[in-house]
């Protein structure tokens, strides 16, 4: 009898018999008690009657009959409570399946990318993943993901879910800093990467890849991997971190720059100050950094000497009440940049080139595209003939499609939302979840894209436009809306620069492997070498 004491004490709390998770969250305690004394009450008086008739007659009849009057107690009460305690409206989006406290967890340490092919075909766009102690909600494709690109910070926050960079940009820069101060230093960075400014970043960029492979013999073997990785901290270092740098402090900068970047670990995300020895290198990288780059601004103020770099740039910058940046600001500003730069630049720089050397068709288009536009400015490279070359663009783009180098967006729900899926079902989102979504998984939606892990730049041509026929936010390797990555043109000018000097100058052909993906990595880039075998040569413009 003690048993079914404790079995009704469960059912009238609301912890039995609610259908639905939702329900049982949404029960009265007020009323849950009264129930629940109401019935203790009613047990109460049948539980000594009960036990008197058992022991007195010892017939099995009365216990059975005792027994089927607790049955109908309970079923009773159930009917009532459903009736008196009212039923959730929120419509919650499904919850991958998993096992109790770490099930989650270990779905999402198999990859997040494996996770999401296995639930999508069953879930939909739209599900939940619970993580420890943390709820996950992923939007998946243009149809539910509009309001995760489009809603105000006060809605939709980075800066939660991004603190784990702030060891390494520093304190007082992006996400260590209020929305309003982080939005004036984003309008820095959107200052110093005005047209008139990427003109003469351009000249920069052409300078540093022509002086590069000029050290290539006549025919070769090399790591294009390698190669690019290098050419690009380069341009980066040039354009972004100044002449100083450049010049005579390369190898040291970028030796600490390393120190930062092996600093950030899987294990960074969870635990950013963790006392390990990488953190240990990462924040005396940090340290080292801020005091080289003091010395180049005091420098620069003292003799009046400017330079057409992102470090001038963020020197110059005010905020709005006219306080001028710091010097601790400048440092992490410029870190932020090439950390956003310098691993896209070069993973999207070598699947570019690995695709084009794989795909003979569009090889041949984008050598074409050379002769044509040589044809017309003769061997100049610089901001307007870049403008021109939208078949290696279309190329570049369409790696970037099947290989974004970051493979999850995430968000903090300061608000409940709601989202339509395109099948018409509507979901709201609570306040308090992480909301995500993963360019490398939206990017190869087969309802969007025709043959989404084929290699076809043409699908960006005029006529298809397969990113903007299913409306906007159908390509999100550059994120979007609110937050769509302010380097953008930067990178695609970049990238360009490098591919157009090699394509000019060199005939070239895989020799090892088609690369695979790097999952490992906290920004997800080619794994292995790429060994290309070269030959130099003069393109022949008719």
């Amino acid at each position: 009898m003690q048993l079914l004491f404790s079995f009704a004490d469960k059912v009238f709390s609301g912890c039995l018999f609610s259908s639905t998770p939702v329900e049982r969250q949404c029960l009265s305690s007020e009323l849950c008690n009264s129930i629940n004394h109401l019935v203790i009450r009613a047990f109460g008086s049948c539980f000594p009657v009960a036990m008197e008739v058992v022991e007195l007659t010892k017939d099995n009849n009365k216990i059975w009959n005792v027994g089927l009057l607790l049955v109908a107690t309970l079923v009773a009460a159930k009917l009532i409570s459903a009736l008196i305690i009212p039923r959730s409206k929120k419509r919650l989006p499904p919850t991958v399946s998993s096992l109790p406290v770490v099930g989650g967890l270990l779905r999402f340490m198999k990859g997040p990318i494996v996770m999401l092919r296995e639930e999508y075909p069953k879930l939909g766009s739209v599900f939940t993943l619970n993580l420890l102690n943390k709820n996950i909600t992923f939007l998946i494709g243009p149809e539910v993901s509009a309001h995760f690109f489009k809603a105000p910070e006060s809605d939709l926050s980075q800066q939660e879910v991004y603190q784990f960079n702030v060891p390494t940009f520093g304190p007082g820069v992006v996400f260590d800093v209020d929305y309003s101060i982080r939005q004036e230093q984003f309008r820095f960075f959107t200052e110093a990467l005005r047209v008139t400014k990427l003109k003469g970043y351009v000249e920069q960029m052409v300078t540093e890849t022509e002086d590069y492979f000029a050290k290539w013999g006549d025919s070769g073997e090399v790591d294009l991997k390698y190669e690019l990785e290098h050419v690009i901290i380069l341009t980066a270092s040039r354009c972004l971190l100044g002449e100083e740098v450049r010049n005579k402090l390369f190898d040291d900068v970028s030796a600490l720059f390393h120190d930062l970047d092996n600093g950030m670990l899987p294990i960074s995300v969870i635990f950013p100050y963790l006392p390990i020895p990488a953190h240990r290198r990462r924040d005396q990288a940090r340290k080292k950094l801020a005091d080289i780059f003091a010395n180049i601004i005091t420098s620069r103020k003292q003799t009046g000497k400017t330079q057409n770099d992102l470090l001038q740039c963020f020197i110059d910058s005010k905020y709005k009440d006219g306080r001028s940046t710091t010097e601790s600001e400048v440092t992490g500003l410029l870190i932020a940049a090439l950390f956003a730069g310098q691993h896209t630049s070069s993973i999207t720089s070598t699947w570019s080139g690995a695709y084009l050397l794989r795909n003979p068709k569009f090889m041949s288009a984008v050598v074409d595209e050379q002769k044509n536009i040589m044809q017309k400015h003769g061997n100049k490279i610089d901001y307007d003939t870049l403008s021109e070359m939208e078949v290696l663009y279309r190329c570049i783009k369409e790696a970037l499609r099947l290989h974004p180098p970051l493979i999850m967006l995430l968000r903090s729900s300061h608000s409940e939302f709601s989202v339509k899926t395109k099948e018409g079902i509507e979901y709201d989102i609570p306040k308090g979840h992480i909301v995500a979504t993963s360019p490398a998984f939206a990017n190869r939606l087969p309802h969007i894209y025709k043959d989404p892990d084929t290699y076809d730049p043409d699908r960006f041509a005029p006529g298809r436009d397969e990113d903007k026929a299913a409306g906007a936010f159908s390509y999100i390797s550059f994120g979007g809306g609110r937050h769509g990555c302010l380097g953008e043109p930067f990178a695609y000018l970049q990238i360009k620069a490098i591919w157009s000097h090699l394509l000019r100058n060199f005939e070239m052909e895989l020799v090892s492997p088609f690369p695979e993906i790097d999952w490992n990595a906290m920004v997800v880039g080619v794994k292995g070498k790429v060994m290309v075998r070269y030959k130099r040569r003069e393109l022949a413009v008719n």
